[in-house]
């Protein structure tokens, strides 16, 4: 259960530090960057799955980069969802979701020392 509560707040760590450096995005403040991190985490579970396997002929084309898409709707479905969570356009989903992806994976990487 500690895991879950603290890969939680890596994550919103990682929401704050994103929407602080992208113009385009903005939250509103640290509970709303909670309820962010929750949403994202339930989405990127149940619905990204389901929307990989329905779009799996384009993603193979694309070779992948139909994810990016994908991961910028999520993100832009999270800015629906959460009020003080805002996202100007998909550009700017789609540089949050990556800029998401390296900021949490480099505060997981500093969290696992040993």
């Amino acid at each position: 259960m500690m895991k879950y509560i603290i890969n939680w707040s890596i994550m919103t760590l990682a929401v704050l530090i994103s929407a602080y450096i992208i113009p385009g995005v903005v939250v509103s403040g640290i509970f709303v960057a909670f309820v962010v991190a929750l949403v994202l985490g339930i989405i990127n579970v149940f619905l990204k799955p389901i929307l990989l396997i329905l779009t799996l002929p384009i993603n193979i084309l694309s070779l992948g980069l139909f994810t990016l898409i994908i991961n910028a709707l999520l993100v832009l479905l999270t800015g629906r969802i959460v009020d003080g969570f805002y996202v100007d356009g998909i550009w700017w989903a789609m540089l949050f979701s990556l800029l998401l992806s390296v900021i949490n994976f480099a505060l997981h990487m500093f969290g696992e020392r040993d």
